[in-house]
C-alpha cells in the first residue's frame, strides 16, 4: 500500500465522517422534533428525505472505497457489489430529485397569493410524500442497469470493462449499451437540474420584486446587503451554483469514463473522491440556514456545553 492509496483512503474517510455527522445530526434533530411533538413543517419532511439519501450514499460508497484504499481486496462478491453500487446510484438520484423538489416547493411557497397559486399551495403539502415515493420508484427503475453491469473485481470476461473500482468492476456487453445508460442517467440529471435552476431563478425574481416594493421602508443609511430578501437571494444562487457545478462535473466525468477506450485509474480516483462532495457539504448548509438547528447544535455540542459550564461557574 503506497502513499497515494493512504492519502486516498484518508480523504474518503474524512468525507464520510464529516458528511455522516452532518446528515445524522439533521435526522436526529427532526427525530427529536417528532418525539417532542413539536411543530414539523412540510419543508422538514423534504430535508429529512434529502439527509436520508445523503446518508445512504455516503455509507454505500464511502465504506468500501475506504476499505479498498487501505489494502483490502476481494471483500465483496458479485451480489455485494451489485447491492452497494445500486444503493449508491439510487441515493444519488434521490438526492438530485429531492433537491429539485425542495427548490420547487420553496418557489411555490413564496409565490404571490393569487387565486391560481392559492390552489397550488393548498395541494402542495399533500404532494410531498407521494413525490418522495415517486422519486424512489423512478430512480430504482432508472438505475436497474447497475444490477446488470456491476460484477466483482475483474470477475467477468464477457463484458468490456469500463473501470475497475478494485473491489468491484463495472462493464457493459457493448458500447451501445453503455452509451444508452449514460444518456438516460444524464437526461435525468439535466431534467431535474433544469427544474431546480428554473425554480431557483423564479425565487430570485420574486425576492427581487418584493425587495423593490418594500425598498421605501428602509432608511437611506440602511445597507441593502443586510436586507433579508437580498440575503435569501444570495443563498439561493449559491446553493444552485454549488449543486449545478458539482453534479455537472460528476455527470460529465462519468460519461467520459463510461466511453473511454482504456481504463484511467487517475480519472477514476478523482471521480470517486469528488463524488460525495454535495452529500458532505449540503447538510451543513441546511444547518447554518436554520436557526432551530443552530440552537440545537450548540445545545448538544460537548464543546458548547463545556463553555457554558465554565461561564456559569464564573
Amino acid at each position: 500500500m503506497d502513499a497515494s492509496d493512504i492519502s486516498f483512503g484518508v480523504a474518503i474517510l474524512l468525507q464520510i465522517s464529516i458528511g455522516f455527522s452532518g446528515n445524522a445530526f439533521i435526522l436526529l434533530f427532526y427525530a427529536c422534533l417528532v418525539s417532542a411533538r413539536q411543530k414539523f413543517c412540510s419543508l422538514d419532511w423534504i430535508l429529512t428525505h434529502l439527509a436520508l439519501a445523503n446518508t445512504i450514499r455516503l455509507l454505500a460508497s464511502g465504506i468500501p472505497e475506504t476499505l479498498s484504499a487501505w489494502g483490502l481486496r476481494n471483500f465483496l462478491d458479485d451480489v455485494g457489489c451489485k447491492i452497494l453500487l445500486y444503493l449508491h446510484r439510487v441515493a444519488r438520484g434521490l438526492a438530485i430529485c429531492t433537491t429539485s423538489f425542495l427548490s420547487i416547493f420553496q418557489a411555490i411557497t413564496i409565490s404571490p397569493d393569487t387565486s391560481r397559486w392559492a390552489r397550488i399551495k393548498a395541494k402542495l403539502t399533500k404532494s410531498i410524500l407521494p413525490s418522495c415515493l415517486l422519486s424512489w420508484i423512478l430512480n430504482m427503475l432508472i438505475d436497474t442497469s447497475t444490477l446488470i453491469f456491476v460484477t466483482g473485481p475483474r470477475n467477468s470476461t464477457s463484458v468490456r470493462l469500463i473501470y475497475d473500482l478494485k473491489y468491484c468492476s463495472i462493464g457493459v456487453h457493448s458500447a451501445e449499451a453503455g452509451l444508452i445508460n449514460s444518456v438516460v442517467v444524464s437526461l435525468r440529471d439535466m431534467f431535474f437540474v433544469g427544474l431546480m435552476s428554473g425554480a431557483s431563478g423564479y425565487m430570485v425574481f420574486v425576492l427581487h420584486s418584493h425587495h423593490r416594493q418594500v425598498q421605501h421602508l428602509y432608511g437611506s443609511n440602511h445597507s441593502h446587503r443586510a436586507m433579508p430578501e437580498i440575503r435569501a437571494a444570495k443563498r439561493v444562487i449559491g446553493l444552485v451554483a454549488l449543486y449545478v457545478i458539482l453534479y455537472g462535473r460528476q455527470s460529465i466525468m462519468l460519461s467520459v469514463l463510461m466511453n473511454m477506450k482504456e481504463n484511467s485509474p487517475l480519472l477514476v480516483t478523482i471521480h470517486v473522491v469528488l463524488s460525495p462532495t454535495f452529500s458532505t457539504i449540503s447538510p451543513f448548509l441546511i444547518i447554518l440556514s436554520d436557526k432551530r438547528m443552530r440552537t440545537f447544535w450548540k445545545r448538544k455540542s460537548p464543546i458548547s456545553n463545556t463553555v457554558l459550564s465554565v461561564k456559569h461557574m464564573k
